[in-house]
């Protein structure tokens, strides 16, 4: 069953390159000022990219462009990228690696920005890792970043360099707008976009929200399901003195129950998320041991296993159409055992001559599953193997199981 599920997992991940949402329409416009319609491989870019891919028809090859030869590119209702040569302060903003100097160190390069705000006051985005960096112009003006920086000050303070407002002061002025406005502006994608929405509608301008169509995009950031399914456990333990108390119980069916929060990561097309999942299972299963040929060497031996895993872990989803898609997760699973243990009595007896207290240790979750309407799940999951008498140093255990999960989303 492990390789069986492994592998299916490792065809999942081949078809990533298939689904059917990764071209979507679009433009570019090359140094020759020349527009082509085309499709447009979209992975929703966290980092600003250097390069596309795109198809001019459905049925044509996969070409690539790059910043070298494209001026703007595109995908309609979605998003748009602009080269622009640029003045860029990378200064860290990690405070084990800040500078003394609260001036930006600027250097030019060709960027692609993104698009946010595109009116008579136009906002630009460009992301690189840690790295966040707003740029701006006013109508045909040459486009500048807007200038924050942290820095050590003195007496071991963070400080500020906020010079962006002073930018916004001077160079977006509207009747309406009060020093305490610019005062209250944060270096942040929803306040920037926020108060450049503002500044055109105050100039009767006309502009495009690429941010809100961004947003659209990245909506059920968060999901809350309802997951109950059925474990098909096994429990073997050992006994490294005596041979005679090793005991092979019965493979079990049982229910399992739980509850997923799953935060959708905003980028690569809603394709990754971030999950946990308590769950409540229970094995329990009874076998026998004769210790020698007479009655009286005979024992019982119960497993009563009840715990609440918690799987924390990353998802990954193919997208098929509108409707559905497939998954594929690893979590890592701590659990906290109730009530659990291994009892060895004889028969007839009400007492157990021997109990072994069950801790359960951390293992690792592998899932492959199906979607549908972003509201109906159901999932195949292999739990590696887990010794949950790991507190008995002359007792070894291996603990089981694979489950089918049925899930609900509730919103």
């Amino acid at each position: 069953m492990k390789k069986q599920l492994l592998t299916l997992l490792t065809i999942i991940l081949t078809i990533n390159g298939y689904s059917q949402i990764i071209f979507e329409k679009g433009y570019y416009i090359n140094n020759s000022d020349q527009k082509t319609e085309c499709l447009i491989k979209n992975i929703d870019w966290k980092n600003n990219p250097t390069q596309f891919e795109y198809k001019l028809t459905e049925n044509s090859s996969t070409e690539k462009a790059n910043i070298a030869t494209i001026k703007e590119f595109g995908i309609y209702n979605v998003s748009k990228y602009i080269r622009s040569n640029v003045k860029i302060d990378r200064s860290e903003e990690n405070i084990n690696d800040l500078s003394y100097d609260k001036n930006p160190i600027f250097k030019e390069e060709q960027l692609f920005l993104k698009v946010l705000i595109e009116g008579k006051a136009n906002l630009y985005f460009y992301e690189d890792g840690n790295l966040v960096r707003f740029f701006y112009n006013v109508s045909n003006s040459p486009i500048k970043q807007l200038i924050y920086k942290s820095y050590h000050a003195s007496n071991f303070k963070i400080g500020k360099n906020n010079r962006f407002r002073q930018q916004l002061w001077i160079d977006l002025k509207c009747p309406h707008f009060t020093m305490n406005k610019f005062e209250n502006i944060d270096y942040r994608k929803k306040d920037l976009t926020s108060f450049f929405i503002k500044y055109n509608e105050c100039n009767n301008h006309e502009f495009v929200n690429f941010a809100q169509k961004q947003q659209k995009e990245k909506k059920d950031v968060f999901n809350l399901s309802i997951r109950a399914g059925l474990n098909h456990s096994s429990l073997s333990i050992q006994n490294t003195i005596s041979n005679s108390q090793n005991v092979d119980f019965d493979h079990e069916f049982e229910f399992r129950f739980g509850i997923e929060a799953e935060l959708i990561l905003p980028f690569n097309k809603n394709k990754w998320a971030l999950l946990i999942e308590p769950t409540y299972q229970h094995y329990k299963s009874e076998d026998y041991i004769q210790i020698n040929s007479f009655n009286w060497g005979k024992l019982t031996a119960s497993a009563n296993y009840q715990s609440i895993e918690i799987p924390i872990g990353i998802r990954h989803y193919f997208h098929l159409n509108d409707n559905s898609k497939i998954f594929a997760n690893i979590s890592y699973t701590p659990g906290i055992t109730i009530n659990s243990s291994i009892d060895f009595s004889r028969p007839n007896s009400s007492k157990p001559q021997n109990t072994l207290e069950i801790k359960t240790g951390p293992n690792i979750d592998l899932g492959a599953g199906y979607k549908f309407k972003n509201k109906y799940s159901l999932e195949l999951r292999y739990h590696t193997d887990r010794d949950i008498l790991n507190d008995y140093s002359l007792w070894q255990s291996d603990y089981k199981t694979v489950s089918v999960i049925f899930g609900y989303t509730l919103f």
